[in-house]
């Protein structure tokens, strides 16, 4: 393991046991059992620790999921339901990687009074309305959705997925439910998944449900 990814990792476990805004330079030092100055060779602060954090370990969580978006080549043998529930699936492989899920969950603690927190949740915010948009762009071609307003219903479809994805989260963090069902969709995940293709589904797929 590098150093780096070994700074990173004593800095998401002192913020996950004490809260991001405990975690001080001196406090990661002292966990790595090295000196302070010694991370001044690779952070200027603990802020780039934490924007680098997000980016070390999305990749990482990445490399462990299945493949994202669907593939436009596998359009035409699957419905919209279909498609749209193994994109999530894709993604929520992510969110529920062990590390990734640590590093969230404290960011939604801190996000409130934070501003790195609430940057990087908005990062990932966007990344998750310009994913689905070039999703849907790629099913409108194929017929698979309607091609009416596909922005707005991007734009609709992200942030209802990432407010249900904050309800599972605080239903995690209650103790009233567990993880994401091993990375697949929730109940009200499905069933939003189901209502809105039946409310976006294209004339290929309209067809095909006949």
């Amino acid at each position: 393991m590098e150093r780096k990814e070994e700074i990173i990792l004593a800095a998401l476990e002192l913020a996950s046991e004490y809260g991001l805004g405990s975690v001080t330079m001196a406090k990661i030092a002292e966990k790595l059992r090295i000196k302070t100055p010694s991370l001044y060779n690779h952070f200027r602060s603990k802020d780039e620790i934490v924007k680098a954090m997000y980016s070390c370990l999305r990749e990482k969580a990445q490399q462990n999921r299945p493949s994202g978006l669907a593939d436009p080549v596998d359009f035409a043998a699957k419905n919209l339901e279909q498609i749209l529930t193994e994109s999530l699936t894709a993604y929520l492989g992510m969110v529920n990687d062990r590390n990734m899920l640590c590093f969230l969950r404290v960011l939604y603690s801190e996000r409130s009074v934070d501003p790195v927190a609430a940057d990087i949740m908005l990062q990932e915010t966007e990344h998750m309305v310009r994913s689905t948009r070039n999703l849907f762009y790629a099913l409108a071609v194929h017929g698979k959705m309607k091609n009416e307003n596909l922005d707005t219903a991007a734009m609709a479809f992200a942030m209802a997925v990432h407010s249900l994805i904050d309800y599972q989260m605080d239903r995690v963090t209650a103790g009233k439910a567990d993880r994401f069902s091993d990375g697949g969709c929730t109940k009200e995940l499905t069933d939003y998944i189901r209502w809105f293709s039946r409310q976006a589904g294209g004339d290929c797929d309209e067809k095909k449900t006949d």
